[in-house]
Parts: C-alpha cells; sequence; structure tokens
C-alpha cells in the first residue's frame, strides 16, 4: 500500500488507495469524444466523479502525437469555460489543469480554484512554471517528454531509457525543492517521446521510480502502444487499456488517468483486494 498523500486546495488526499484522475477532453481534435458543450461537461464530469474519479483533469490543448499548435489565447478560453462550467455545478471537486504554460496554470488556479498543474513538459517548454507552480501552492504533475506535442516522436533515441528518464526526474525534482514546490507527482510520459517498445519497458520497470518517494501517475488510457499492438482502434481499445492500467498498478503507480473512469476504479479495487492475500503483489 502507497504512504503517500497530496494536497488538494488544503486538504490532504491519500493514495493509500491509487486515485483516478479523469480526463475531461474539451480539444475539438482529441481521438476521444470531445465535451464541446455546457451539457457535455457537466456529464462527463458527473459521471467521473461518481464512477470514483478523486480528480478532474482539464486540458485545452491536445497533446496527442501530431497535434496542433493552440495560442495561449485559446487554450485559455477553452479552460476557463469548462472549468467554469465544472466549478459551479460541482464546487468541491479537485480539479487539475493539464497545460505546459504557467499564465494559463495561474489563470487557472487563481480564477477556479484549481488544486493540480499537470504539465506534459517538465517545465522544459515554459521556464516560469516552477516559480509559478510555488507561488501558487498548488500540486505539480511532473512527467517526461522531450521536445513538443508537435516533434516528440522525432525524438525516441535513448542510449538507456531508465537512465535517462531518471536522470530528468531528479535534476528537475530537486529545481521544483528549490523553487518551493511541495507537492511533487512523477509521470514516466507513456507515449511521449517513445516508441511501442520502449512504452512496455517503462512499464515493466516503473517499480524503480519509487526510489523518488514521490507518488508516480501512469497515463496510459486508449494509448498507440495499446492499440496500435493489438491492431485496433482508440475507441475499441479499453480492455486494452484496463490491462495495462493493472500492470501499471502492481508496478506501484499511485494514480491512474484515464478515459474510463469506472473501469479504472474497479481494476484499483480488484488489486488491492489481491494484494491482501498475496504478499508478491503487494508493493
Amino acid at each position: 500500500m502507497s504512504e503517500y498523500s497530496i494536497n488538494l486546495s488544503g486538504r490532504l488526499v491519500s493514495l493509500a488507495t491509487p486515485a483516478v484522475m479523469a480526463v475531461i477532453n474539451i480539444t475539438p481534435d482529441s481521438f476521444y469524444e470531445s465535451c464541446r458543450s455546457e451539457r457535455d461537461i457537466l456529464v462527463s464530469a458527473g459521471d467521473a466523479l461518481s464512477c470514483g474519479a478523486s480528480i478532474l483533469d482539464v486540458g485545452g490543448y491536445s497533446s496527442r502525437p501530431g497535434a496542433c499548435f493552440v495560442s495561449p489565447e485559446e487554450e485559455r478560453r477553452r479552460v476557463g469555460f469548462a472549468l467554469g462550467v465544472i466549478r459551479k455545478e460541482f464546487p468541491e471537486a479537485h480539479l487539475s489543469v493539464d497545460t505546459f504554460r504557467s499564465d494559463v496554470a495561474a489563470y487557472a488556479v487563481e480564477q477556479y480554484g484549481v488544486s493540480m498543474v499537470n504539465d506534459i513538459s517538465g517545465g522544459t517548454l515554459d521556464a516560469g512554471m516552477f516559480d509559478t507552480v510555488a507561488r501558487l501552492g498548488v500540486s505539480y504533475v511532473l512527467m517526461h517528454m522531450r521536445g513538443t506535442p508537435e516533434t516528440m516522436q522525432q525524438k525516441t533515441h535513448y542510449d538507456n531509457l531508465l537512465a535517462e528518464i531518471t536522470d530528468f526526474f531528479q535534476r528537475r525534482v530537486s529545481a521544483l525543492k528549490e523553487a518551493g514546490v511541495k507537492d511533487i507527482i512523477l509521470d514516466p510520459g507513456f507515449g511521449f517521446s517513445k516508441t511501442l517498445e520502449q512504452n512496455y519497458e517503462l512499464l515493466q520497470k516503473m517499480s524503480c521510480f519509487r526510489t523518488f518517494r514521490l507518488p508516480v501517475m501512469a497515463g496510459l488510457s486508449r494509448k498507440s502502444m495499446v492499440y496500435k499492438l493489438l491492431g485496433i482502434t482508440p475507441g475499441e481499445s479499453l480492455n486494452g487499456t484496463t490491462v495495462v492500467n493493472t500492470l501499471a498498478l502492481l508496478n506501484g503507480a499511485d494514480i491512474l488517468r484515464v478515459h474510463d473512469v469506472r473501469a479504472a476504479a474497479e481494476a484499483i479495487k480488484i488489486v488491492c483486494e489481491a494484494r491482501k492475500y498475496n504478499p508478491i503483489i503487494a508493493k
């Protein structure tokens, strides 16, 4: 069982049982069904919360491979609209903003009480991000990625995958702590500047990141490492996603970032129950 907890707007949330972060899709070019209207957003957020999501993650810039550039103004408009709708209907919900821009992060926290910044770039695309997060006093997801969403799939050569990601985390965690950020979650960045084979190597070796003594998040939901391996579409990859989420839990994931909350919550419940009786799969 995990010893970790995270501070979400002054409320300490235990990760003794792994948590679910629900993806609230608002980008028009997402491969998954997007929430483009107020009603769509409310239904998606309400379903996620009722099925067991602890955090709702809202982003206005698609991070899929080859994603189109989105201006800061458009990202802010998208994020503000969705967060406003959710906050009005679900005032107690823990919200996360998925952005690599410090000004968008500040806007989301200051205007809508967002509790977490989920940064796919690990602070590499905005030099002001770490200081901004420290000033805001929110939790921060530090993800590993090379390049940008537009270029990341051309940056997949590693001499030693695990060593290079570990080195990245060591340097960035040190910088975050120096800036004054207190709540840090690590995300190995499945699908970001990594080949299909590298994703599975990383999944198998996820437990190595426990040496940082920080919570670890896995974002595997309906990614190409699932549907390309199986020769199916993203829409057909729920079963495969559940399998890789289960492997992530067995290898130390504290948070699952998913599109399908119910399936993830069920996987967590089963793994936690199995751990009671089999010390081999205990953390």
